[in-house]
């Protein structure tokens, strides 16, 4: 059956070739994603802690989030290497073992502005629970910039980007409310 129009695929038909500018772009954007999302849960674990923690000093508290940082990363790392291997492969190479293990360190970095927040705070001779608030109100701040930011590359209108930064910042808020709950 001849017609004079093109076939076009239609929505069950994929093309075979690969498009390795396409995959890249994929890779890329999958990245940017993860390592958004690291950030941000990153920036919630820290805040939590911050927020829980009891009776003790600006620098033990710093110590506390970074060594429970590193031990959420290093579970995480660990859970995505087995998966890897049961999915993929149960052999990797040593360059596979080493991206894995480079990958998700967002989610510690991503503390490092609220812990200098604390730091600073507490050299300037605040209370630990002042420290711990302005440290809180700093990653509040960069939940809600994180939402504002995910709301304009996804093309969303003012207001809904809005409503993206108050939805992010309302973690930090409920951490407030948290330390102030516990404390």
């Amino acid at each position: 059956m001849s017609t004079d129009r093109p076939h076009t695929a239609g929505p069950m038909e994929t093309d075979p070739s690969p498009d390795p500018t396409r995959d890249a772009v994929v890779r890329e954007r999958l990245a940017e994603e993860t390592a958004t999302a690291n950030a941000i849960y990153g920036i919630i674990v820290s805040s939590a802690v911050m927020a829980s923690v009891h009776g003790q000093s600006v620098l033990q508290l710093a110590v506390a989030v970074l060594i429970t940082l590193v031990v959420y990363w290093a579970a995480e790392r660990f859970a995505h290497v087995m998966g890897r291997r049961i999915v993929s492969s149960p052999h990797l190479t040593p360059a596979q073992l080493r991206r894995h293990l480079g990958n998700g360190w967002e989610l510690v970095s991503a503390s490092f502005l609220p812990l200098a927040v604390l730091l600073v705070a507490g050299l300037l001779g605040t209370t630990v629970s002042t420290a711990v608030l302005a440290a809180l109100i700093c990653a509040t701040v960069l939940l809600s910039a994180a939402g504002w930011r995910v709301g304009r590359q996804a093309g969303l209108t003012r207001r809904s980007r809005l409503l993206s930064a108050m939805c992010s910042g309302a973690f930090g808020g409920a951490m407030i409310l948290l330390k102030s709950l516990l404390h």
